[in-house]
């Protein structure tokens, strides 16, 4: 896959880079902070090959793409100026949405970037303490050091959650790592461990241990960037390099120390507390409710609110239940997906679902979500079930982390002690509900249509297009367009046409008609997807030409006119009239032919042969 095209149809497709205010991406997503969404089109970046799903939650625009996203978010990095936005843009630039989905958006866009690291870490310190329990010298040199690999990401998290916050409050990074580095400066460390007492210009210093600590470090630099926006737009820029960082050190690490973090580090004690108790008073229900639900607030985007509180867990209580109850659950939707590669006739089907289930071992669990459990709507609703069930029995093990990660099979060590073997019953156990499930139940008849396929035979059938429209024929590498001439949209023809109307190619239904008319989207009756597009960057003509006959959701037979256009007038305003004709799930055939490359033909004549 080329994923410089795919990104570039992605920015195309969400109204251009300058409509982007920031960009961040997690383990499977494109997270896309927008300044205008209505200019972002859903449905057209759903169906660019390379892209699983789009969710909109939390005031972002989110392209799913499994597990090539750090490559396409590379692509995109470097064909845009978006790594190098300004400061100065921010509050003219800033999403307006409700408050909590500006929390949910406050909170991916800090710990998006640390996942990756926060998992590795906490694989290292789980396969540690099997080593401990296994016979190995906690004093040995080996230990010491790989500890020190694991531990300091957690120990000094303060300063790792400095670098994304500053980011997401567009204040400067470095001034955000001095700040936080003022908390676990070892003299203030010292301090607290020994008991000293101190003052700052005689006022009482209320000590506290930060490292490890989430609230603190992301309170204190969200005032701190107010302070330096503040200083910049009045000093001059002669001095504005030198005083303002000056000044927002000799004012927020007094402050920090002060208010900021005494008040955080409340906050997170309260945080706990509440959490504390809501686990008490039933660790079964609690376990069942998030093992259940845990997969619906991910497809929400609502799973970053929790965040928080397994970070805040570890930093209190040193173990994390919360991380324990929602492992089953995306060993669930794993467990299903495999299910349905045991149980679908789909080749393309088969070969999804292997991948999604392989995925979802390692802990992400999107592949099978979304290109698998959810479309076949049953596997999804198995996994729900399951995840509650093994939740709940992680959680009436009173099962933990020692550590924040992801759940797969690779940090199960992270889950040692108390309550483990709870955790590996409730882990194991969903996923083979969940296969078991999804085996006997199957699924929906109309997604695992059985084909008749022998032992011995294998039956090529063969599907057909019509010409929407008469002119010369031309294959797709010769459209003045990459999205087409690349074949990351689908296989697919040209025409240039001789007719101003565009007539249906098959027996289908309308799935989409564009705002401006110029394209059209069907759903043949044998299941073809078939984009049609009148023109190249038409749809800046705003639909000026374009007359539509038919609607969203009409059936439609073939050689019924869908569209009329003008010819003429595309052409006068500078924009070539070629009509496209592209198989958007093309992956789901064999092959597909083009009969009649660079001949004439007339409306209705057959072109494309669809093998099955």
């Amino acid at each position: 896959m080329d994923y410089s095209v795919l990104g570039s149809n992605i920015l195309k497709n969400i109204g251009g880079e300058n409509n982007v205010q920031d960009l961040i991406h997690c383990a499977t997503r494109l997270r896309f902070t927008l300044k205008n969404h209505s200019l972002a089109n859903k449905e057209e970046v759903e169906e660019l090959d390379g892209v699983i799903t789009v969710v909109e939650s939390g005031g972002q625009f989110q392209v799913v793409i499994g597990n090539n996203v750090g490559y396409v978010f590379d692509a995109i990095m470097a064909m845009t100026g978006l790594g190098t936005a300004t400061q100065s843009n921010t509050e003219e630039n800033q999403d307006k949405g409700n408050l909590f989905d500006r929390f949910v958006d406050m909170i991916s866009g800090i710990f998006s970037p640390i996942l990756g690291l926060l998992a590795g870490s906490g694989v290292l310190k789980g396969l540690l303490a099997l080593g401990v329990s296994l016979g190995m010298n906690a004093k040995d040199g080996t230990y010491i050091i790989l500890n020190a690999a694991a531990d300091s990401m957690f120990y000094f998290l303060p300063i790792i959650l400095a670098v994304s916050a500053a980011r997401k409050f567009k204040a400067n990074q470095y001034i955000a790592i001095a700040l936080a580095g003022s908390l676990v400066y070892p003299a203030i460390v010292t301090a607290y461990t020994e008991g000293t007492k101190l003052t700052f210009l005689g006022i009482p210093v209320i000590l506290s241990q930060y490292s490890s600590t989430v609230i603190p470090a992301i309170l204190a630099i969200w005032v701190m960037s107010k302070l330096q926006h503040f200083f910049e737009a009045k000093f001059h820029e002669s001095v504005r390099n030198l005083l303002t960082p000056f000044l927002c050190l000799v004012i927020m690490v007094p402050l920090t120390l002060l208010v900021v973090g005494p008040v955080s580090t409340y906050a997170s004690g309260l945080l706990a507390s509440c959490y504390l108790w809501i686990y008490n008073v039933s660790p079964l229900i609690s376990g069942a409710v998030m093992g259940a639900g845990w997969q619906i607030f991910v497809i929400f985007g609502l799973h970053w609110g929790f965040v928080p509180v397994m970070l805040n867990n570890i930093s209190a209580f040193h173990r994390d239940t919360l991380g324990a109850m929602v492992g089953p659950a995306v060993a669930a939707q794993t467990g299903a997906a495999l299910g349905v590669f045991f149980k679908t006739h789909k080749t393309k089907m088969k070969g999804l679902s292997l991948s999604a289930f392989i995925s979802g071992l390692f802990g992400i669990t999107e592949p099978a979500v979304y290109g698998v459990n959810l479309k076949l709507k049953r596997p999804f609703i198995i996994g729900i079930i399951s995840g509650g069930i093994g939740g709940a029995i992680a959680g009436a093990s009173g099962a933990a982390a020692l550590a924040v990660a992801t759940r797969s099979i690779l940090t199960i060590p992270v889950y040692m002690g108390h309550g483990f073997l709870g955790y590996v019953v409730g882990y194991f156990g969903a996923m083979l509900l969940a296969l078991t499930l999804t085996l006997i139940f199957g699924v929906e008849e109309q997604d695992s249509d059985k084909e008749n396929i022998s032992e011995e035979t294998t039956l090529i059938k063969k599907d057909t297009l019509l010409s929407p429209v008469s002119g010369q024929v031309k294959p797709l590498s010769t459209v003045n367009d990459p999205t087409f001439s690349s074949g990351a949209m689908g296989a697919g023809f040209s025409v240039d046409p001789s007719e101003d109307a565009i007539y249906a190619p098959a027996d289908a239904e309308v799935t989409m008609l564009f705002p401006t008319k110029h394209a059209i989207g069907l759903r043949t009756d044998s299941g073809a997807e078939i984009l049609i597009h009148i023109g190249i960057d038409t749809v800046k003509l705003n639909g000026e030409g374009f007359a539509a006959l038919v609607k969203t959701g009409d059936h439609v037979k073939r050689g019924e006119k869908l569209i009329e256009f003008d010819r003429k007038k595309i052409r006068d305003q500078g924009f070539d009239s070629t009509v496209v004709v592209v198989v958007t799930n093309t992956d789901s055939y064999l092959d597909i032919l083009n009969q009649h490359e660079n001949e004439d033909v007339e409306t209705g004549k057959e072109v494309l042969s669809l093998m099955i």
